[in-house]
């Protein structure tokens, strides 16, 4: 049994950037395996997938409205997937989640982001955007 542990989050001012982590524990299990999801959800609205890094190749995906802000990016040395989190917005406010997914996917299912498809997930971490 293992689950992801997401570290990074915080409270940030428009305009700021954080970098979300994403990490296994315990840590023998090996991100690099898996494709690695983020979500989000704010109160009240449903679970949006952000960007996603495939395990073939690292092709990374973003949803139309994190393009060009967010960048995800894995080091497999320290078995670890971030999330670089630039130009936040208010609307950026929410629990972010990472997930895993050990299947082979292709594209359509990969830029869909259909949390469905993980089945390993970490506890969240709260991105509030404010000033």
């Amino acid at each position: 049994q293992w689950k992801l542990v997401e570290s990074g989050g915080g409270l940030v001012q428009p305009g700021g950037s954080l970098r979300l982590s994403c990490t296994a524990a315990p840590s023998r299990f090996r991100l690099d395996y898996y494709s690695i999801g983020w979500f989000r959800q704010a109160p009240g609205r449903e679970r949006e997938g952000v960007s996603c890094i495939s395990s073939q190749d690292n092709r990374t995906y973003y949803s139309d409205s994190v393009k060009d802000r967010f960048t995800v990016s894995r080091d497999n040395a320290k078995n670890t997937v971030y999330l670089q989190m630039n130009s936040l917005e208010p609307e950026d406010t929410a629990v972010y989640f990472c997930a895993a997914d050990a299947l082979a996917r292709s594209t359509p299912i990969l830029k869909n982001m259909d949390g469905r498809v993980y089945g390993t997930w970490g506890q969240g971490t709260q991105v509030t955007v404010a000033s």
